[in-house]
């Protein structure tokens, strides 16, 4: 069985999620964005063994911590797509610009693309590429359980800001409905701020993506 706890992290309150399996023990990471000593606390804490990172965007609040979590713990980092690599690269003078501390962009171990698997915790996630929010933004969805790790691309009530570079609001409301709504309406999903919610819920309610105001 594998159970997720999500801990905010960053002065943005992002939803970094730990993910791990009840038996085993083995365990992911997903975007760890900052407060080090607070995710380590909780993953230490539980007796659970980080084998990997995953990533699903660039940008500073997400990633801010990758680097050093993957250096300390000696594991690899995985995603997002290679076109958020100039988010990444760009993090050092992002973090001074927000006045957080000093952070180490990163070359991941794998960037990932549309229809990748990621093994973690011993299960499989389904790698779906949604860009529109950051151009490289990746989804994890963990079939078996019903639930998905969608980063910025979806909010319980809202969706993922597009007025950043390379970001497009279009594409961002495709990734949403052809490719995340077919994925099953009963998935429930962990967004990177806020409460999680269900992709059903969503399509009924959302006033950006639901098929009233699509029309």
């Amino acid at each position: 069985m594998v159970r997720f706890q999500i801990i905010p992290v960053t002065p943005f309150q992002q939803n970094c999620t730990v993910f791990w399996n009840e038996e085993t023990m083995n365990g992911a990471v997903v975007d760890p964005g900052g407060d080090l000593a607070l995710l380590d606390k909780f993953i230490d804490e539980q007796g659970i063994k980080i084998e990997k990172i995953l990533v699903t965007h660039g940008h500073l609040d997400h990633a801010g911590s990758v680097a050093e979590m993957a250096a300390a713990r000696d594991i690899p980092i995985i995603g997002p797509h290679k076109e958020d690599k100039f988010w990444i690269d760009g993090m050092p003078d992002a973090a001074k610009q927000f006045g957080f501390p000093p952070v180490l962009a990163f070359e991941p171990d794998q960037w990932l693309e549309h229809g990748d698997v990621v093994a973690a915790a011993d299960t499989t996630f389904d790698v779906v590429h949604c860009p529109g929010h950051t151009p490289g933004h990746v989804v994890f969805i963990q079939a078996e359980h019903k639930v998905a790790m969608v980063g910025d691309v979806l909010f319980k009530g809202s969706i993922g800001r597009t007025d950043f570079p390379k970001g497009d609001y279009q594409q961002l409301i495709s990734s949403i409905t052809d490719r995340l709504w077919p994925l099953g309406l009963d998935i429930t999903f962990i967004p990177g701020h806020g409460p999680t919610s269900t992709f059903g819920f969503e399509k009924e309610t959302n006033p950006f993506v639901s098929d009233t105001a699509l029309g």
